[in-house]
């Protein structure tokens, strides 16, 4: 089917660049239909924007396919923690203090360790998700030292219609002077630069599913 050759393509590019790069299969506004035979070809981890649909799309299938990695890589709303730590096993948005507070309580709660990345915001727009750089050691300290939440990496979106190579720099820059060895970053578009320059994790939709549902 075109979604595996698609998948396989992206992962034979990553592999000929020399990384171990794992591909996030971002599966938002596809229904299972579509998700199926890259989970019967044994990929194992997809992403979602929205909390409410990874719910409805995925909890009986994480009953049954226990080895699924689920990843939220959208903004995650502090009254939606509960219901993403129920079936997300990585948070990719981890970008501000009241948030991180709500996610440890209900880890806390319900005895389950995830794995968490910092959101850094490089083009200074607070309309934008992500932690300001300016503030973003201090925070990465907090959510580790204080908090002690599983930060295993960072991640970033890289302002549209700039080129994203010196954001991705900055955040391997970040994530090496913190001791962080997961970078989350590269889409569809630009996961080839991200790969060339550390990324661990790459985040990708439309490459695989196309333009359109």
């Amino acid at each position: 089917m075109s979604v595996i050759n698609n998948l396989n393509q992206i992962k034979k590019s990553i592999n000929s660049l020399s990384s171990n790069a794992n591909v996030i299969v971002v599966s938002k506004n596809y229904s299972l239909n579509h998700i199926q035979p890259l989970i019967d070809s044994g990929h194992i981890d997809f992403g979602e924007n929205r909390v409410q649909e990874a719910v409805e799309k995925w909890s009986s299938i994480l009953t049954k396919k226990t080895n699924l990695k689920l990843h939220l890589v959208g903004k995650l709303q502090t009254n939606k923690v509960k219901d993403a730590l129920k079936i997300f096993s990585f948070i990719h948005s981890l970008d501000r203090q009241k948030l991180a507070i709500s996610l440890k309580k209900e880890q806390d709660r319900i005895g389950k360790n995830i794995k968490y990345f910092i959101q850094i915001n490089f083009d200074k727009q607070s309309h934008k998700s992500g932690i300001d750089i300016i503030e973003a050691d201090d925070f990465i300290d907090y959510c580790r030292n204080e908090l002690k939440l599983n930060v295993i990496g960072l991640m970033c979106l890289p302002p549209i219609k700039f080129n994203p190579e010196l954001y991705f720099k900055s955040l391997a820059n970040i994530a090496k002077n913190k001791s962080l060895g997961q970078l989350s970053m590269g889409m569809s578009g630009d996961y080839q630069i991200a790969v060339r320059l550390g990324a661990t994790y790459v985040r990708i939709g439309s490459a695989i599913f196309g333009k359109t549902v």
